[in-house]
């Protein structure tokens, strides 16, 4: 069993030992990073920046040109050197279910609409994984770009339930009650399958929003994302029945943080309510990740120190609102 831990915690993300045997190395397949196109991502001086643009009515805007961009760093003009529409970067997808209690009616429906996504999304060079969440965070699928293995691994979606005794499943987390670790789950999937990534980096999580019980703070999560540059889309999926009616389609208590999450990594919070189902949610992600603008820049403030630096991305149209992360750190790359 080979488990993935936040350092200095006691959280892990166990791997099923059932599942380990039909799961890709924990590297990439290197037939695939052969074809890798030239990635903009491998120049440590270029700043990537996946952007969306929607028009006044929230509908995506396609056809946008280089000159329409303005790309702001902490408040400095920089010079765009590399653009593209409808990038072929690379895609890489980290899908994260939740199954805890409050989901557990849903899980046919998530498991159902994600293979069919999946199975739409995925082109030759892109590679997706699978990590369920609930008390623990437990990955079914490691790296891959065969649907068949992803839709194997759905089919292993169960609802999160206490470990006790010995046997299979999710190594326990010592200490207090555990929930819905959300944001554990989020930071694990950044800081450690991401990160060394090249190419477009997204998280995509299915969830009420509600956490109880991570070790780790939303912000804490959300600066693992930032780092890893991978974009959170988020999609809330709420079952009122699992708070005695309390919650209903079309907010929760999780909408806020749903929404601080994927605003600060330059994503967006979808919402599955009646007349939006879940199929048509993943219909409206896959047309973004197709629709986006991949801009590169070398930042006038080249000094690797670590911090945060702010970045505002304008275009011409005020009617236009650009999609985009909120920032970046400036840390110097680890040497190989």
């Amino acid at each position: 069993m080979r488990t993935l831990s936040v350092p200095g915690l006691a959280t892990t993300l166990a791997v099923s030992t059932l599942l380990v045997a039909q799961t890709q190395p924990p590297q990439k397949k290197s037939d695939a990073e052969q074809d890798l196109p030239p990635s903009i991502s491998v120049n440590v001086d270029v700043v990537n920046i996946l952007a969306a643009v929607r028009d006044k009515r929230g509908g995506l805007v396609p056809n946008l040109e280089q000159k329409d961009f303005s790309v702001f760093e902490d408040g400095k003009l920089q010079t765009i050197k590399y653009f593209s529409r409808e990038t072929d970067l690379p895609l890489t997808i980290g899908m994260l279910v939740d199954t805890s209690g409050s989901q557990r009616n849903l899980i046919d429906i998530e498991r159902n609409a994600a293979s069919a996504f999946f199975s739409e999304v995925l082109h030759k060079k892109d590679e997706a994984f699978l990590i369920q969440f609930g008390e623990e965070a437990e990955l079914l699928q490691d790296y891959t770009s065969a649907p068949r293995l992803l839709n194997q691994a759905l089919n292993q979606l169960r609802p999160s339930s206490g470990v006790g005794g010995l046997g299979p499943g999710p190594v326990p987390t010592v200490g207090g009650p555990r929930g819905t670790v959300l944001y554990d789950a989020i930071y694990l999937a950044a800081d450690d399958k991401l990160k060394g990534e090249v190419g477009r980096k997204v998280i995509v999580v299915i969830t009420d929003g509600v956490d109880e019980g991570s070790r780790l703070t939303i912000n804490q999560a959300i600066e693992a994302a930032q780092k890893s540059d991978a974009v959170i889309y988020s999609i809330e999926y709420s079952d009122p029945r699992a708070y005695g009616g309390m919650f209903n389609f079309g907010g929760n208590a999780g909408d806020g943080y749903l929404h601080k999450m994927s605003d600060e990594t330059g994503g967006h919070v979808y919402r599955v309510d009646n007349r939006h189902p879940l199929d048509s949610v993943f219909k409206e992600l896959q047309d973004e990740m197709r629709s986006q603008y991949s801009i590169g820049y070398t930042p006038i403030n080249d000094v690797k120190d670590g911090s945060y630096r702010k970045l505002e991305i304008k275009v011409a149209s005020r009617e236009m609102k650009v999609q985009a992360r909120k920032g970046y750190y400036a840390i110097k790359p680890e040497s190989r």
